[in-house]
């Protein structure tokens, strides 16, 4: 028998196009295995270094004779091994090993690469850094989204960034896809630049303005939310109230009502969207899914009010929006002062209920 076999009979045999396709998925899943892989032993490699070089100089590391070691090292290591160990590699080699621990390190590895590593590792607040971290995982943010939501303030913008330290890294560390709290979802400002919207305009015109750049508003609300409705009508004992947009939230499983407003949150606000979520979880709401929950826009802040009305209930936000971006000391100073105002009610709280007791 010959054993050669012209390429062309072999080409129009039928089982070949399916053992090409096969081991050509093989091969591809390898390589992408391949490519985890080396990333996560890379990851691995630098954070040892980092780690070798506190556990040998220890303190020295920042001291003048630290910084001329590390040049030498450097210089050595780049003549020996080339690319990679410039004198700035070495130094966030060290940050990140400081910042992680060994067990900790190796775990997020297998989901972050060594730049996800290198930007958190530069976020001296561990609870803004948890939040972040927790979010590149949880959305699968590539490197260049995470800078993006940091230089947009992202975590002072978040709803969770008001409440206690302690409170904001229990929240985190019991964060993952099947379980979210609200107040990493909602925000306490959002930035609707992108509408063009100056001068005069009313809330018909933001509605519309809205529905017209529907895409830019969804990833401003963030991921996971899907447009149900605009204009929802509500009836109740024959009147007809309107929701001005219903939006869905894939992992926090429940309906989202937001009503639009020029001006301050006032306390009548409230009651008209508990009036509304009243109604969608009665005739809305699927067996399956979570109580609705209702988001104020509007336009303008007033932070005590919000504070004092909505101290306890989960189902109700309220945000303010922004058409222009401002500048970023603006976030901070908004963010201390919720900060301050909520401090200060949870202290007149904490009096009245040791008031309450002392009476009985």
């Amino acid at each position: 028998m010959n054993d050669k076999i012209e390429m062309s009979n072999i080409e129009q045999i039928p089982e070949t196009n399916h053992l090409l396709l096969g081991i050509e998925t093989l091969i591809e899943k390898a390589g992408r295995n391949i490519a985890i892989y080396l990333n996560t032993e890379i990851s691995r490699l630098y954070w040892s270094i980092g780690n070798y070089i506190i556990t040998e100089i220890q303190y020295e590391a920042y001291s003048q004779h630290g910084q001329q070691i590390l040049a030498t090292l450097s210089q050595r290591l780049t003549e020996k091994f080339g690319k990679g160990y410039t004198y700035s590699a070495l130094t966030r080699m060290i940050k990140v090993a400081e910042t992680y621990s060994e067990e900790i390190f190796a775990t997020l590895s297998q989901t972050l690469s060594w730049s996800h590593f290198i930007e958190l590792a530069a976020i001296e607040n561990p609870a803004k850094r948890l939040f972040y971290q927790q979010m590149c995982i949880i959305e699968n943010w590539s490197v260049r989204t995470l800078r993006q939501k940091e230089d947009t303030m992202l975590f002072e913008r978040t709803a969770i960034a008001t409440k206690p330290d302690d409170e904001i890294l229990e929240t985190l560390q019991t964060t993952n896809n099947a379980n979210i709290s609200p107040d990493l979802v909602f925000k306490s400002t959002y930035i609707i630049d992108f509408l063009g919207l100056s001068g005069y305009y009313s809330e018909k015109d933001l509605e519309n303005a809205i529905l017209v750049e529907l895409e830019k508003f969804i990833l401003e609300l963030g991921q996971g939310f899907a447009f149900l409705e605009r204009q929802k009508r509500i009836p109740i004992d024959s009147v007809d109230y309107s929701l001005d947009l219903l939006f869905y939230h894939r992992k926090l499983n429940r309906l989202v009502a937001i009503d639009l407003k020029l001006g301050k949150f006032k306390p009548k606000h409230k009651g008209q969207m508990e009036l509304y979520l009243k109604y969608l979880q009665k005739y809305e709401k699927q067996p399956h899914e979570n109580s609705p929950v209702g988001l104020l826009l509007c336009s303008e802040g007033n932070t005590e009010h919000i504070e004092l009305l909505l101290l306890d209930e989960e189902n109700i936000k309220v945000a303010q929006y922004l058409t222009a971006f401002p500048d970023k000391q603006w976030f901070v100073d908004k963010l201390n002062k919720s900060i301050a105002i909520a401090q200060q009610n949870a202290k007149f709280l904490n009096i009245e209920n040791s008031n309450e007791n002392k009476s009985f």
